[in-house]
């Protein structure tokens, strides 16, 4: 399409405000129904039919939904950016409010529209699944919570199991533990439901230290594998990928890791490594060698996180199980 306009949208609780870029126009609406078929409406107004549009928003959870379900249904272009990524892109700003942000979108979208990739919203078994996690995680963030304050009561104040301080905590542990226990029967209701994604996860899971949880993720962060053009895109997200910091002759930093990554998933990774060192021999080998000859524990850590990492794209890809070769060898 030779003509494009560019849409900037900030998405708040109950309001969008609206930028389109080339007609330098602004408007505010609801963040409704009502309110996107005006937005539609005010559009046509100020752009020609031949004239294509890609709208531009950030990540806001809930509120993004139901404009993202929108423009899917209108077979509308979009991208979601993260906030912080437009930010450092644009240079020094002075001042913030709904409309300035709305202005930086759409003069964000503009100026890498080479290199952004439309997006397509996820399914609902995978929205669903996503919920589902974050919901997971906050119980089993509050069991620990929990349970080390147990811990603490019966070593410093030395409390019994039947005083009221930890017998109320023991109850809250046990309800939590049924409730992550809940959550975890109802996603695999919905992974076995669906055979694309049932057929992901049997794939995933086939890797020696991934399980339920750890596939789940990689399925809901990578949008059923479709989002990441390869494995070392996903540790670059998963904050597992190694950088350079050097410059010159005056600055040679060690290679390290990035902050900048999905906390949440190199946890996860982590614990599936230390599942693969148990239940691998390979991986098991391979971490008391490089160990033995001298490399840190969270070096060699982070290196087999990226080599599960890599197995599961694979074994994705392949559309086969991974394989264990050391059970072959001779």
């Amino acid at each position: 399409m030779k003509n494009m306009d560019y849409v900037g949208i900030d998405i708040s609780k109950e309001k969008i405000d609206v930028r389109l870029y080339q007609q330098k126009q602004d408007e505010q609406f609801s963040n409704s129904s009502s309110g996107f078929k005006k937005m539609r409406s005010w559009l046509r107004k100020q752009v020609d039919k031949e004239t294509g549009l890609l709208f531009c928003f950030e990540h806001t959870g809930l509120y993004s939904v139901p404009l993202q379900v929108y423009l899917e249904q209108e077979q509308l272009s979009y991208i979601q950016v993260s906030g912080l990524q437009v930010k450092r892109s644009l240079g020094i700003q002075r001042g913030k409010n709904d409309r300035v942000d709305s202005k930086k979108l759409a003069e964000y979208v503009y100026l890498h529209r080479e290199d952004l990739q439309v997006q397509k919203l996820q399914s609902g078994q995978l929205i669903r699944l996503k919920y589902l996690l974050s919901m997971r995680s906050r119980l089993v963030r509050q069991r620990a919570g929990y349970t080390a304050t147990v811990k603490e009561f019966k070593t410093f104040l030395a409390l019994n199991q039947s005083d009221v301080l930890v017998r109320c905590q023991k109850e809250m542990i046990s309800g939590l533990t049924r409730q992550i226990k809940a959550i975890e029967k109802e996603m695999l209701k919905i992974i076995t439901a669906n055979e694309n994604i049932c057929e992901q996860y049997r794939l995933a899971t086939s890797v020696t230290g991934v399980g339920m949880i750890t596939a789940t993720y990689m399925i809901v962060l990578t949008n059923g594998f479709t989002e990441f053009k390869s494995w070392r895109k996903f540790a670059c997200y998963a904050g597992s990928a190694p950088f350079e910091h050097q410059s010159g002759t005056s600055i040679r930093g060690k290679t390290r890791i990035s902050h900048f990554a999905n906390k949440q998933m190199k946890v996860i990774l982590t614990n599936a490594v230390k599942s693969a060192i148990v239940h691998c021999p390979e991986i098991r080998k391979y971490y008391e060698r490089r160990i033995g000859e001298g490399k840190h524990k969270k070096v060699v850590t982070n290196i087999i996180r990226n080599k599960i990492i890599s197995r599961v794209f694979a074994t994705v890809r392949r559309g086969t199980p991974y394989v264990e070769v050391s059970k072959f060898a001779a």
